[in-house]
């Protein structure tokens, strides 16, 4: 059984019993939630497409997709509920064994912090759903309502995110410094940090974390899942 990391003359709590040569099942949560939050985000986008070098205007509201809004809200809803339990599972079984891991206690703040977040982000594609043409509540508002609707939702469910970005970079730290997290989790959690905040600090680009975020999730989860990392073995 491998001894879990702890800061030194910190006691470390009892750990939760697994069958021996058992795989921790609770990173397939954040597989779903990875899965789930690609498909709310990047699948059911509702930008309509525009010629190049145009913008976008309400004479485009008549283009965008109802139906991805619909599906964006249940898959996000449903991924913002994953990411929850998530950071109570990794409060239940990773915090206990590294006490002394600030990085290890990021991570479940920063994965509730995107799930209050994409609440937001994705309650705003399901207006749209609710209020173009063929929603159930179509013609509650002029074209001047819709519009704001939609642009809220340039970047509402990309934005949230961030929160999962933070923890990609508590990831990389446990897995680069304090070695409780295989070394290849923790080299591949750095690359979302550095694109997110290269994007942020060149452009101001505020949603690239919405692209990579859940891509990210979904690869880490796996590792972690089907790895050799500390954090994850009895």
């Amino acid at each position: 059984m491998t001894e879990p990391y702890a800061a030194p003359g910190i006691p470390v709590p009892p750990q939760p019993a697994r069958p021996a040569g058992g795989r921790a099942r609770w990173p397939l949560l954040g597989v779903a939630a990875g899965v789930l939050g690609i498909a709310a985000t990047l699948v059911s986008d509702v930008h309509p497409l525009v010629e190049q070098g145009q913008g976008y205007t309400s004479e485009y509201l008549d283009d965008v997709p109802r139906m991805m809004a619909h599906i964006s809200i249940v898959t996000g809803f449903a991924a913002v509920a994953l990411l929850l339990v998530l950071a109570a599972a990794w409060r239940r079984r990773v915090e206990p064994r590294l006490p002394g891991s600030t990085a290890a206690h990021v991570v479940p703040h920063a994965l509730t912090a995107s799930a209050g977040a994409l609440t937001l982000g994705y309650a705003w594609k399901g207006s749209l759903a609710l209020y173009l043409p063929g929603g159930v509540e179509a013609g509650g508002f002029d074209a001047a309502g819709l519009y704001t609707m939609f642009v809220l939702n340039d970047f509402g469910s990309f934005i949230g995110w961030l929160g999962v970005v933070v923890a990609a970079g508590a990831i990389a730290w446990m897995g680069l410094r304090e070695r409780t997290v295989s070394r290849w989790i923790g080299a591949i959690s750095l690359l979302p940090v550095v694109v997110v905040a290269g994007a942020v600090c060149a452009t101001g680009l505020p949603g690239f974390q919405g692209v990579i975020g859940p891509v990210w999730l979904t690869v880490a989860s796996l590792g972690l899942a089907f790895g050799r990392s500390t954090i994850v073995r009895d």
